[in-house]
């Protein structure tokens, strides 16, 4: 009886401890939860509040912001047409992702699909190791290396900064993310789905752009996507080669610039309140409008990839 007593007496502190565990990790987690989100309004709150004011106190037209073509802060009738700025970072995310979306794409294919033991083994570490190195290595890359390449293929026309040299940069710098993104999506696929294939008698190239790409066709656009949005966000290493001119990008060897790089050149060179300090902070209202952006249209494709 009294055997029977302390046994159920210790499951009963048993329960009671397991309780009292339950109930700090919940409490834990609340208060991380609640931290993030106090974290996120509070940015969005504060880069919105100054990015605002160019517009609500200062008087800039947001018109003349979005669309116009003509940037001279520092001049007696001050212009803040931050348009140039907007079409280089769109351009030279797309066309990063242009060149690096189907070699990613390739890569995975080539991991999972084509020689899935020995592949992994040999590109896995690479991939890792590009996604490791810092923004500034890949800029002075670029710097030393790309820029003088173009600059001699063009005969000595161009110098060889602008858009088609800071594209080139960041289609480096997001394979990793779209790659790694595409062969997790590759290593869900039922197994199932490419055994059909193949009793029905189809190749395994067949299998591949008939079964298998159109199938995680969602799955791979978010990888890309979320390389886009990489390249949109990154700074230093397009500002090292893009040439950081206000002018909208009519060719691959235009000088341009982006919001980051604008932002990072000029932000140190304005004062707490100006005119021109609160005009960086729109443009970098307009990197978080983008971000979110990007974060509906991956929300989307997820939705579309479940259904």
């Amino acid at each position: 009886m009294e055997n029977t007593k302390a046994a159920a007496g210790k499951k009963k502190r048993g329960f009671a401890r397991h309780h009292r565990e339950d109930l700090i990790g919940k409490i834990y987690t609340y208060v991380c939860v609640l931290m993030l989100i106090v974290v996120i309004v509070a940015i969005v709150y504060f880069v919105a509040s100054k990015g605002l004011t160019t517009f609500f106190r200062d008087g800039v037209s947001p018109i003349e912001f979005l669309f116009g073509t003509h940037w001279s802060p520092d001049a007696d009738t001050a212009a803040f047409g931050a348009l140039p700025f907007i079409a280089g970072s769109f351009v030279v995310s797309l066309l990063a992702a242009l060149v690096a979306g189907p070699l990613s794409i390739c890569a995975a294919l080539f991991m999972t699909e084509i020689v899935p033991g020995k592949g992994k083994r040999i590109l896995q570490p690479v991939i890792e190791l590009l996604s490791g190195i810092p923004s500034v290595v890949y800029g002075f890359i670029g710097l030393t290396v790309l820029v003088p390449f173009i600059s001699a293929l063009t005969g000595g026309n161009s110098l060889g900064y602008g858009v088609g040299a800071g594209a080139l940069v960041l289609s480096v710098m997001i394979l990793p993310t779209i790659t790694s993104i595409a062969a997790d999506a590759l290593a869900s696929l039922p197994r199932g789905l490419r055994e059909a294939s193949y009793a029905l008698g189809a190749t395994r190239w067949q299998t591949i752009y008939r079964v298998i790409l159109p199938t995680l066709a969602p799955s791979l656009w978010t990888g890309v996507i979320l390389g886009i949005a990489r390249a949109f966000g990154e700074a230093l290493a397009v500002q090292m080669v893009i040439g950081n001119a206000p002018f909208l990008p009519n060719s691959l060897l235009t000088s341009a610039s982006t919001l980051t790089s604008v932002i990072t050149l000029n932000m140190t060179n304005t004062s707490t309140g100006s005119v021109q300090n609160n005009v960086l902070w729109s443009m970098a209202l307009m990197l978080l409008f983008m971000t979110f952006v990007f974060i509906i249209i991956v929300r989307l494709l997820q939705r579309r990839n479940k259904l």
